[in-house]
């Protein structure tokens, strides 16, 4: 291993990246050190690549997570042989805007997005409360700067620049309320977002969270036609948690390395839309029926678990905050010339007769390179049901946030 190839990343005093491990300051109580045989490809506060070594001095994450910080927890859709050769640039270079910063997944997302090395700047946005998570933020030695933004006044300048939109801006999920319910005050939150967006980084790759997603996808879509700015390679309904979800119930139920699982969930963001393809788990894995409806249902309603557990106290924040930044990650790196980044998600489609479907996607640097139309095939009999059985109220979720756009004026 050659000096030249190496990068520490320490936790607890430093952050920092060089062409030396020995010039670079550690903690001894808590260092986490990659060091590179010949790139480090896909390290960030989430994850690093399974051909990055990795040296722990006081084992602060236990086995198990030090085991999950050796692989990528990005679906890979290539074996591992034929890895890309990309190499991430340790420079800092891309900028982020989170929109609804202050929330209960705001919060936790930007934490998560100031740890990557990719980010050089931090934009947080808004309507109250923000100054002080800024603020609290910047004081993490990670290289991006923290800027905040409050109110519609300063919204314009949050979105100048920037490369990547994340929205999760809304009310969360209440006991007993469904996501149809949260319609028609998150409609119009994303609405007057996306117009800004429009106007001020028509380029960006946006992030929709905001719920409903099978709704607050189309109105976007809607809002950007109307700017005459609507790319449908870069918007994109974040489903990540669904993925998520699938992968962590799956290697619990058959006892498998949450590292190795990926499991491809298709449809949508909401109930019975949700649909994952457990056929298609890798590694290859064999359910009974009843497993396979057991572990479908609780993937559909991992939502309504949380909302339950929680009694009223908020909705599934952490666990959708760290999802989201998974994807911006994967963004980050497609941006970064990664060729090997695949991901899924609620774009627009014609892998259906639907406008907008989930499905695995190739990100590049332009956004959606591809869709990975082989989850589809070969489905099972189950499986195949269950997707002409989300169509409809998908189709409807689907009309109903493009009959909202239609109807509400566009701002200049």
């Amino acid at each position: 291993m050659t000096a030249a190839s190496a990068a520490t990343f320490s936790v607890g005093s430093t952050f920092s990246f060089g062409t030396k491990a020995s010039q670079l300051p550690q903690s001894k109580l808590s260092s986490v050190r990659f060091n590179s045989q010949s790139s480090l490809a896909t390290f960030s506060g989430l994850k690093a690549a399974t051909f990055v070594t990795f040296e722990s001095e006081s084992s602060f994450l236990g086995k198990e997570s030090n085991a999950a910080l050796r692989c990528s927890v990005a679906p890979k859709a290539q074996k591992s042989s034929q890895r890309s050769q990309y190499r991430l640039n340790p420079q800092a270079s891309y900028k982020v805007a989170v929109l609804g910063a202050a929330g209960g997944i705001g919060q936790p997302l930007a934490l998560l997005i100031k740890m990557s090395p990719l980010v050089s700047a931090l934009h947080l946005y808004d309507i109250a409360n923000v100054k002080g998570v800024a603020a609290d933020l910047s004081h993490c030695n990670t290289p991006s700067q923290v800027l905040d933004f409050t109110g519609a006044a300063e919204l314009p300048n949050s979105l100048k620049g920037v490369d990547i939109v994340v929205i999760p801006a809304g009310v969360p999920r209440k006991p007993g309320m469904t996501r149809d319910d949260l319609f028609n005050i998150n409609a119009s939150i994303v609405k007057t977002l996306v117009e800004a967006v429009g106007d001020n980084c028509p380029d960006a790759f946006i992030h929709i969270i905001s719920n409903p997603v099978n709704s607050t996808v189309p109105i976007a879509a809607e809002v950007l036609k109307k700017k005459g700015v609507y790319d449908p390679k870069k918007l994109f309904g974040v489903t990540t948690l669904d993925v998520v979800r699938a992968n962590t119930f799956v290697a619990e139920k058959k006892n498998l390395k949450l590292i190795d699982v990926d499991v491809p969930v298709v449809g949508g963001h909401a109930g019975i839309t949700i649909l994952p393809l457990l056929s298609k788990t890798k590694p290859s894995v064999s359910f009974t029926d009843e497993e396979v409806q057991e572990l479908t249902v609780r993937i559909q309603n991992a939502g309504t678990e949380v909302v339950e557990a929680k009694a009223g106290a908020g909705s599934a924040t952490l666990s959708m905050a760290y999802a989201a930044a998974r994807f911006v990650e994967s963004s980050l790196r497609a941006l970064d010339g990664d060729a090997d980044v695949y991901e899924c998600s609620f774009v627009q489609s014609d892998l259906t007769e639907l406008p907008f479907f989930a499905s695995r996607v190739k990100l590049g640097r332009k956004g959606v390179e591809a869709f990975i139309s082989s989850d589809l095939q070969g489905l099972t009999e189950y499986e195949q049901k269950a997707l002409e059985a989300l169509k409809p109220e998908l189709k409807a979720s689907i009309e109903k946030g493009v009959a909202f756009a239609q109807r509400e004026p566009v701002a200049a």
